[in-house]
């Protein structure tokens, strides 16, 4: 090989080693932006998502909530909110009330109780370990308990009370969480207030079978509520 075929040889290389190089980099910067854009668009995703359930009206009532009634510290854990308060706190009418929590249909629970009572039969159990266990990164646990106005207006406020306090005793009883006081919030209705229309005998139930107006408002609304406040 002469001098003249060995100097073209290392120009090719000199020249292909770079183009190389170049071919690597970008190819690398593609994948790179790629990753950047998948991401992008899965923040895009949520961040929809979010928006479409997280209503500002539904916020301002889990930031009324967590500071007046029901998201539980360690000095003043479980008083909640009874009906004359939460109308307070809600500022708004029943029926507006009930309609900030549609969005929630696919990931809320109502747990049923017979006339009168507040204890939660096996059904009813499981179904609030059901919810509790669906928190996906939320920090606010809702039960909004309620009654039917069957009897005597006092009454049926204690035995909502009694209805939102039996939820959370099964909780603090079956997961001994020492966070678990900091992150339920309790309002109980009575029959005062956002008593609930029929469509929400379609929600997820302890029940099946028969759903009558004194039916659904014999319960416990249960969700985690993953809006930033």
């Amino acid at each position: 090989m002469n001098d003249t075929s060995r100097r073209w040889i290392l120009l090719a290389a000199a020249l292909a080693i770079p183009a190389a190089l170049v071919v690597t980099w970008a190819r690398a910067a593609q994948a790179r932006l790629d990753a950047t854009q998948g991401a992008a668009r899965e923040v895009a995703t949520a961040s929809v998502s979010n928006d479409a359930y997280c209503t500002p009206e539904l916020k301002a009532i889990v930031r009324r909530v967590a500071g007046a009634c029901g998201l539980l510290d360690g000095g003043g854990g479980g008083r909640g909110c009874q009906p004359l308060q939460a109308r307070k706190v809600a500022a708004l009418s029943g029926s507006d009330f009930n309609a900030l929590f549609r969005p929630l249909a696919h990931r809320a629970h109502i747990v049923q109780f017979d006339p009168t009572k507040a204890e939660l039969d096996p059904a009813a159990r499981a179904l609030v370990e059901k919810a509790w266990s669906d928190q996906r990164g939320a920090s606010f646990f809702f039960v909004v308990s309620r009654a039917s106005p069957d009897g005597d207006e006092q009454y049926n406020e204690a035995l909502s009370r009694d209805r939102a306090k039996a939820v959370l005793d099964h909780l603090d009883a079956r997961f001994h969480d020492e966070d678990l006081r900091k992150q339920v919030g309790l309002l109980w209705l009575g029959e005062e207030f956002a008593q609930l229309p029929t469509e929400f005998c379609g929600w997820d139930r302890s029940r099946a079978g028969a759903c009558s107006h004194a039916d659904i408002n014999r319960s416990a609304f249960v969700a985690w509520i993953d809006c930033a406040i």
